[in-house]
This record gives structure tokens, C-alpha cells and sequence, in this order.
């Protein structure tokens, strides 16, 4: 039963949900999960929808779907897991085993509590079924423990072999890696050369075991020092953002405020100015009334002198008009200086537009960890010589990689000169390097696993594999259909390489087999002439750079044409060589004729460049961006790393 328990908290727990697995699938990368946890976790990141591919949350490998048509939630329905999981689900989950029962009274019929449990027949037993367990011979080396009592005494558990049931499994065959029986050894063993028996492997065993354990002592130790300091960390980050959110809204009210104030003086300025021209238009009218009232009484004088019977009355108004009198006793029209005629507000709408987007708050800066900064200025940190001893002549490095092997950053580069892949490192603050000899002319590299890399070399149509520890040593040559020239890995077992002869990208598996294959007239239009470098984007998308075509083209998998960059003037490409995708999506391309580095995003818009001759950049072919926010930069001079620093 402790077997059991251990067995369903250590090997049988989904790591999302934390609960013993529903409906388990195992990715390609060996990682168990729920099928619902591993869509939901899916369904959260952009890039693995994008992909049409199932995202493990634990490595990030990509796992591609049978029918990436159907709805998320049911990609990974096709998903089964390994047998192991599986049969461990069947034998120890839940609901696998009753232990409170007896099992063969249970055949029976009957409802007997359990007492005691046998851990080869992998059933519960009652205290008459145990009694009768212990009388058949067969049966009585069985290991049967106790289930009531809280102390029980260890017994040495013989397994007895499943094809001789009455014979116990004693011995070991190395050779077939496979525990086994007196019997077998004699009958289906008796050609293998290392039949052992395993009591003397015990020691060896056990100490590989201690070692192991050691080991994963040491990860569960630092991993548990790592989760400590990101807890950490989650609460400076929280205290931090309440910190930010505090200056934002500071700022915004600032703005307003000062919005606030503009606004109380405009509303000033118009009373004033609307108070003062109301009381002038009131004065006028004032005025007006009065030169109404007096025009009527000079009219009616003059009415009087018409009906008079008197000339001389009839003269004198006749005079006093002449003269002007009778105008001047009216109100004189006086023209005020100053005087306002019309108050307009005149509201630039544009410009009131323009300056709230300009209204500047502030800016939300992110510093990413090991990741290049490209807004800031490349700083040539270190140059590495590529000559090591056994070189024939001068090097001409290709391409590069970087791996973290064992804690130690490993540059892999590829030297077609010298006909080698060499891998430079320091250990125990002491450089070294280690050279693998080829059969041919080594061209591109991409990472495969953490600690392994493919290799191009199209002039004898093969792929080389080599790990790296960090020395390099040889693992497969696959032979090739075609001479391939870029190389990059879209998931552990699927490469993506490409070919001038025909001009294509194929999709490869680990054995050299084409799966797919995407030519230059597949969206119409010859796209690729002469592809020599590739590279896998964030999203799992293909960059090409064509040398002939002077073009940088961002494909699908299924061979769809997601954008193709290539441009006159100041921002075009004269000879595109190296390609390289960040963790931010950010594209770097080298240009071996115009001697630069450019820089693009993710949809193929330039930026700037990077690096010009002006860097002493001469010659650049393949690059590569590793951790602590290094790029690293192959040349006739050796491979330059640099760092960017504001």
C-alpha cells in the first residue's frame, strides 16, 4: 500500500491540477499531463495556437496534433500515454485495487475484510484465504504482509518468473538487459555471453541508485532554493507594481489638474471678456433709448411749427434745421477705443488630438532576464580564436550555436575549412574546447536537445548528430537525398533543412525521411533561389535568408508564406547570410556583403542595423543569441560576442 501511495504522489500526479491524472497524454517530449490541463495551458499562449500545437508547460516543446482543424479542446484527445504511465494507472491508481476486501472471497460473493496482502499476486486476503495462499507450494515464497498491524516484519520478496511460474527470478542478463529464471537461462539464454546473478549487480546498483539520488537531491535542494527566491520575488514584484500603479495615477491626476487649471482660466478669461462686451452693448442701448426719445420730440416740434399760423414759427425751424440744431441736440454716436465686436472660441481639434496623444505620463520599461536588450548599443565583450591544434590552415566558420551544458555556456560552431565542428567553454574557470573530425565540409548547426545538435554537410548529402558534454562526440550519420544547407530544429524529432537543388525547405524526421516539402512555387512566384540559412521562430514558424533573392522569407510549417522582406535603398539586403530569432521575436539578419547585422521584428519591418563595418564587423555569416543577453557572431576572425548596454 506505501508502494502504491508513493507511486501515485511521485509518478502519477498531474504537476498542473496537482491531483492523480484524468485522462493522461504523454507529449513528445516525455511529459505526462491531464489532457484537460495541458489544452487549458494551451489555450493560454498565443504561440502554441499559432503552431496548431499542444505547449508542454514544464520544457515548452512544441507536440503537433493529428487534426489541428478540430476545436482546441479536443487536440489532445489523440494524445495517449506512454505504457508505463498507463499501466501504472491500471495497477496502483484509483480504484485499481480493493484492499479492504479479500479478492477471492470477493469472487465469491462474499464481503470478507482484508488482512494481509500479497505483493506478487497483487491481491488482499482474508485470515482463512491467507492460510490457504500459504499451503499451495507454489506460492509460499510469496511476500504477504500484514495489513492491520502498524509494525510488520520485512521479508525478502521473491519474484517468481511469469513464464516459469514456480521458479524464482535470480539471475540478470546483461546482454538482454532482462531479469530472468534458472529455466529461461538454460532454455533462452544459454548463447548470451554476460547471465549473471543479481545479487552480485545488487552493489553496483545500488550505488548508481545513491548516485541518482544524490543527484536529484541536489535539484530538489536547488530547486527548492529557486522557488524560495521567486517567492521572493513575487512579493517585491507585488509591492512594486502597487508602487508603479500609485505614480501612474499620480501622474494622471497631475495632468488633470493642470487640465483643471486650464480650463478655470478659459472660463475667467470668457466671463471677463463676455461681461465686458454685454455692458457695452447694454450702454449702447441705453444710449440708443435716449436718442429715440429726444428724435421724437424734435419731431413733434417741427410737426407743431408746420401747423402753425405763424411764419415767423415756420422760419425758425426751418433755420435751426438748416444749421444743423436739431441733429445736434440728439445723442452724439461716440466710437469707444477698445470696443469688443464678437467673442469666438477658436478650438484647434487637431492639435488638442495630437497633444493628448503626446501627453506623456511616462513609459512602463521591462528588463528581460537573458534576453538582448536590441534598443541599446552592441558592446564587442570578447573574441573567440577559432584555430586549434590539428587545424590544416586558416578557419572559415559557417555557423553557431550556443548550449548551457551542465551549468556551462557552450559555443558550437561549425568550421567548413578544417572540416570539424568545434565546441569552446569554460570550465572551473580554466577555457577549453574540444574538435569532432568530419568526412565533409560541416555548413549549418541547430540545437536539437539540450545537450545534442544536427549539423549540415551538403557536399557528401548527410546530417551528422554530436553531442555535447561539452565535448563533442559523434552519434549518427544520416544519409541524405539531397545536399541541404540551413538546418533548424522545429521540435526534437522534426528538423527543417534546405536544398538549392531544387530550391526548397523539407521537413525532415531524425532518420533523414522527408515529411514535407516546401518549394519556391507553392504560393506562386519563385520566393527561394538559394537558401543557406534557416531558423525557428517563437511561434514555431521558418525564417529563410536567400543569397540570391536577397530575401528573408517567414514560413509555416505547412508551407504558407507569412511575410517576405526584401527592400531598396538604405534597408535593403545585398547578400543575406546568418538568421536568428529571439525570445521576443525580434529577427536578426547578417549581410556578408554589405558587412551589418539588421535588425527586424516579428512581421519583417526593419528597425535599424545592429552592427555596420563601422563595428569592425567584416564578413559576417552565421549568428546565434544566447543567455546573459549575448549575440554571438561568426567571422573570419573567430566568432565575437557581444553584449548590449544602454
Amino acid at each position: 500500500m506505501a508502494t502504491s501511495q508513493k507511486l501515485t504522489e511521485h509518478f502519477l500526479t498531474c504537476t498542473i491540477c496537482t491531483e492523480v491524472f484524468d485522462k493522461p497524454c504523454t507529449l513528445v517530449c516525455n511529459h505526462t499531463f491531464c489532457r484537460k490541463c495541458v489544452v487549458n495551458y494551451t489555450k493560454t499562449r498565443r504561440e502554441a495556437l499559432s503552431a496548431k500545437s499542444l505547449l508542454c508547460p514544464f520544457c515548452s516543446k512544441m507536440t503537433n496534433v493529428s487534426d489541428p482543424k478540430r476545436p482546441v479542446e479536443e487536440w489532445a484527445d489523440d494524445v495517449k500515454p506512454i505504457f508505463v504511465i498507463q499501466g501504472l494507472l491500471d495497477s496502483f491508481g484509483p480504484g485499481s485495487k480493493d484492499t479492504t476486501n479479500c479478492s477471492y472471497c470477493k469472487e465469491e460473493g462474499e464481503t470478507t475484510p482484508a488482512t494481509s496482502w500479497c505483493s506478487v499476486c497483487d491481491d488482499a486476503l482474508c485470515e482463512r484465504c491467507t492460510r490457504m495462499h500459504q499451503r499451495i507450494p507454489s506460492f509460499r515464497h510469496h511476500d504477504v504482509v500484514n495489513l492491520s498491524g502498524d509494525t510488520r516484519v520485512k521479508v525478502k520478496r521473491k519474484v517468481m518468473c511469469k513464464v516459469h511460474k514456480d521458479e524464482n527470478i535470480k539471475y540478470l542478463c546483461k546482454d538482454c538487459i532482462t531479469a530472468v529464471c534458472q529455466t529461461c537461462c538454460i532454455i533462452h539464454h544459454r548463447r548470451c555471453e554476460l547471465v549473471v546473478e543479481i545479487g552480485s549487480e545488487i552493489p553496483a546498483m545500488k550505488t548508481e541508485l545513491r548516485k541518482n539520488k544524490n543527484n536529484l537531491l541536489k535539484k530538489h535542494n536547488k530547486m527548492e532554493t529557486h522557488v524560495g527566491k521567486q517567492t521572493y520575488k513575487v512579493g517585491e514584484e507585488l509591492a512594486r507594481y502597487v508602487q508603479i500603479e500609485s505614480s501612474i495615477k499620480s501622474a494622471s491626476l497631475a495632468a488633470i489638474q493642470m487640465i483643471k487649471a486650464k480650463e478655470r482660466k478659459l472660463l475667467s478669461e470668457l466671463k471677463e471678456m463676455s461681461d465686458r462686451h454685454i455692458g457695452q452693448l447694454k450702454a449702447d442701448i441705453k444710449s440708443g433709448e435716449i436718442s429715440v426719445q429726444m428724435y421724437r420730440q424734435q419731431t413733434e416740434l417741427i410737426d407743431q411749427a408746420l401747423q402753425s399760423e405763424c411764419d415767423m414759427d415756420v422760419y425758425e425751424m426751418y433755420q435751426g434745421c438748416e444749421a444743423g440744431d436739431v441733429e445736434a441736440v440728439g445723442v452724439v454716436d461716440v466710437k469707444e477705443k477698445g470696443r469688443i465686436d464678437r467673442i469666438t472660441f477658436r478650438q484647434d481639434t487637431d492639435k488638442l488630438s495630437r497633444a493628448l496623444e503626446d501627453l506623456h505620463l511616462g513609459d512602463i520599461h521591462v528588463q528581460y532576464d537573458d534576453v538582448l536588450d536590441l534598443k541599446a548599443t552592441p558592446v564587442l565583450q570578447d573574441t573567440i580564436k577559432l584555430t586549434v591544434a590539428g587545424d590544416a590552415g586558416g578557419v572559415f566558420p559557417r555557423d553557431v550555436t550556443v548550449l548551457e551544458v551542465n551549468g556551462t555556456d557552450t559555443v558550437v560552431v561549425t568550421d567548413t575549412q578544417n572540416r570539424s565542428v568545434k565546441s569552446f567553454y569554460t570550465r572551473n574557470s580554466q577555457p577549453g574546447h574540444s574538435k569532432l573530425s568530419l568526412d565533409g565540409r560541416p555548413w549549418g548547426i541547430t540545437r536539437v536537445k539540450d545537450n545534442q545538435v544536427a549539423v549540415t554537410m551538403p557536399f557528401t548529402s548527410q546530417i551528422v548528430t554530436v553531442e555535447v558534454n561539452p565535448d563533442l562526440m559523434l552519434l549518427s550519420t544520416i544519409t541524405t537525398s539531397k545536399q541541404y544547407w540551413g538546418i533548424t530544429s522545429l521540435i526534437p524529432s522534426t528538423l527543417a533543412a534546405s536544398s538549392k537543388s531544387p530550391p526548397c525547405v523539407d521537413i525532415l524526421d531524425m532518420s533523414g525521411h522527408v515529411l514535407k516539402s516546401v518549394c519556391p512555387g507553392h504560393n506562386g512566384g519563385d520566393i527561394l533561389k538559394c537558401p543557406y540559412y534557416l531558423c525557428t521562430t517563437r511561434t514555431g514558424n521558418i525564417l529563410v535568408s536567400d543569397r540570391v533573392t536577397n530575401c528573408v522569407v517567414c514560413l509555416t510549417p505547412e508551407g504558407d508564406v507569412v511575410f517576405n522582406y526584401i527592400r531598396t535603398g538604405d534597408t535593403a539586403l545585398m547578400v543575406p547570410r546568418g538568421i536568428t530569432s529571439t525570445s521576443t521575436g525580434d529577427i536578426l539578419v547578417t549581410d556578408s556583403s554589405l558587412y551589418k547585422v539588421i535588425h527586424l521584428t516579428e512581421s519583417g519591418q526593419f528597425i535599424r542595423n545592429i552592427l555596420t563595418s563601422q563595428d569592425g564587423v567584416q564578413y559576417p555569416l552565421g549568428l546565434c543569441v544566447g543567455g546573459r543577453g549575448r549575440m554571438y557572431l561568426c567571422t573570419p576572425d573567430g566568432v565575437k560576442v557581444f553584449t548590449f548596454r544602454k
